[in-house]
């Protein structure tokens, strides 16, 4: 049996298909590497904006943003398979994440975690009929004296219990968190500043030359 090689530099996508990513997306995009020294610096806050507007990182979505930044697409797959935040495919409109570290499954973040399977009907990085719900699990949420705990999107639920999955499923807000965005995020794109010469260091100084 001979397997296929794969060149990891050609795109999989239609070399046909329209720009998926909108100008308005490019120019933040862009407007993010002027904070850096280098363009693939850029990359990881690149992922997060296309993701949070697209819901995932397709094929395409790599192609055009590794364009954007003047690397490989290759790089783009690289960064983003390395972390389990971001999906390559269409997710849930909300992700829940069930923590599986030592305090969280003591205290009974397991069965926090099966009964979410059961109420779903999902297993691990499955989503539900209805599309509104994505489930996985991380190593630690950073929140072991709240344990067990678990994130809707970004907001972080604590010491949940199996009698409170019902009330938490059923809050529309369940994923709303009551704080200010980085600006790196929420902020207009910022063009590249030029710091204006000057005709003198100090035209208030004088010399006796």
């Amino acid at each position: 049996m001979s397997w296929k090689a794969i060149d990891r530099n050609q795109a999989v996508v239609d070399a046909d298909a329209p720009p998926l990513l909108s100008e308005g997306v490019r120019e933040k995009i862009l407007s993010y590497t002027h904070r850096y020294e280098t363009k693939r610096a850029a990359l990881l806050p690149a992922l997060h904006l296309v993701q949070n507007t697209l819901g995932h990182v397709s094929w395409q979505a790599m192609v055009e943003i590794a364009a954007l930044l003047d690397i490989q697409p290759s790089d783009v797959f690289d960064t983003l398979t390395f972390y389990t935040h971001f999906w390559t495919h269409p997710k849930g409109e909300k992700v829940i994440t069930v923590c599986r570290s030592l305090s969280c499954e003591v205290l009974g973040g397991a069965a926090v975690l099966d009964a979410l399977k059961a109420r779903l009907g999902i297993e691990e990085h499955g989503t539900s009929s209805d599309g509104q719900y994505s489930l996985v699990t991380e190593e630690c949420l950073a929140g072991c004296d709240h344990a067990p705990c678990m994130l809707i999107n970004e907001k972080l639920h604590k010491n949940v219990k199996l009698d409170d999955l019902e009330r938490i499923l059923a809050d529309g807000d369940n994923d709303r968190v009551d704080m200010p965005r980085s600006d790196l995020f929420d902020a207009p794109p910022v063009a590249e500043s030029k710091q204006p010469a000057s005709a003198t260091e100090d035209d208030s100084r004088t010399t006796d030359d």
